[in-house]
């Protein structure tokens, strides 16, 4: 398909750049009925049914933005994926500073090895620290990996501005780190919403998506086709995996919260709609045309034009259709992206 339909304006102005409090009073889009019905994330348990299954991703942003040296020359790397206990795969900038070889040394002392170069900006770094010891260092020494479309001034050298980042960018439900951007359909989710759907009789379960920073990427290519998904790593238990099936078996319906929590049950579910055990990267990328197996609810951001996000959400609920909600959420004053408002989405076959 022509990435340019998938194409909207948007005003600058309508970029969230920081959540409201409390968090579940943001503003929920709901698309399961004939026309959109302006809510608030508060009202999410009068729309779901008392046998519903919410499933969440539980991974935990870690500040992955390391700013530092080459030599004299200024660098920033963004860390997207661990490929072991002491590589990391990073994007830099800018990336024409640094060679195979070279030393990347942070503000604070860490020091990274380029073992690898790779297009698009991205390098391979190998650290002297593993493990834990070198989450430890990154916690130290990192700055919350916040989109580009989030305007900080001088974050880096406010101690402030960051610890709200810290609080802000990370979700009730986080719990294993490695993701350097936020699932963040899970930022809207207070104690008082979770009491209210388990009131309701919702059960949840969770699994685990670390989250990367290609998922900020722009898509560069004129056709869906020819575009490379980022990798992702996503661990999904047996355990989880047999309830979910049972869920199913007995009609019950599956509300993913987040595309990342999407992306990891449809990797896990084969043709027939079972799913199962997962513990692997994902790169599945979704577009118009895709069958959904797995689930039947999406609660979700507003995403960006022409990125594979807002693929997948049209992918879910209609391309027409999405491109309609999306200018009744412009006309009515919705906030976008991370720290904004969301939608619930009902699978369109």
């Amino acid at each position: 398909m022509k990435v340019d339909l998938f194409d909207f304006d948007l005003p600058a102005e309508l970029i969230a750049q920081h959540p409201v409090e409390p968090r579940d009073a943001a503003r929920m889009l709901d698309l399961t009925s004939g026309s959109p019905v302006d809510r608030i994330v508060s009202a999410l348990p009068d729309l779901l049914r008392p046998d519903d299954v919410m499933v969440v991703n539980d991974t935990k942003v870690i500040p992955a933005r390391l700013i530092g040296r080459r030599g004299q020359a200024k660098v920033e790397v963004t860390l997207h994926r661990r490929v072991d206990g002491n590589r990391w795969r990073a994007f830099a900038k800018p990336a024409k500073k640094l060679k195979i070889g070279d030393d990347f040394v942070c503000e604070l002392g860490l020091v990274g090895e380029v073992v690898e170069k790779f297009d698009g900006g991205e390098v391979e770094l190998l650290f002297p620290y593993s493990g834990e010891a070198l989450l430890d260092q990154i916690r130290m020494q990192g700055v919350m990996p916040l989109p580009p479309y989030i305007k900080r001034q001088d974050i880096a050298e406010d101690a402030e501005a960051q610890q709200q980042d810290r609080e802000d960018y990370q979700p009730i439900f986080a719990k294993h780190e490695g993701a350097v951007a936020a699932p963040t359909a899970s930022l809207h989710f207070t104690d008082r919403l979770l009491a209210a759907l388990e009131a309701k009789g919702v059960t949840r379960e969770t699994l685990t998506l670390h989250v990367g920073a290609g998922t900020f990427l722009p898509v560069k290519v004129s056709d869906t086709d020819d575009h490379v998904m980022h990798e992702e790593i996503g661990i999904l238990t047996p355990e989880v995996a047999e309830r979910l099936n049972a869920a199913k078996a007995e009609g019950r319906r599956i509300v993913a919260v987040g595309t990342t929590a999407l992306r990891l049950l449809e990797s896990a579910a084969d043709e027939g709609g079972k799913i199962h055990p997962f513990d692997a990267t994902t790169d599945l990328f979704i577009t118009p045309g895709y069958r959904f197996k797995a689930v039947d609810l999406l609660l979700t951001n507003f995403h960006l034009p022409k990125s594979t996000l807002f693929m997948l959400v049209s992918a879910f609920a209609g391309l027409e259709r999405m491109k309609a909600a999306y200018e009744h959420a412009k006309a009515e004053g919705y906030r976008f992206y991370s720290y904004g408002d969301c939608c619930l989405l009902e699978r369109t076959e």
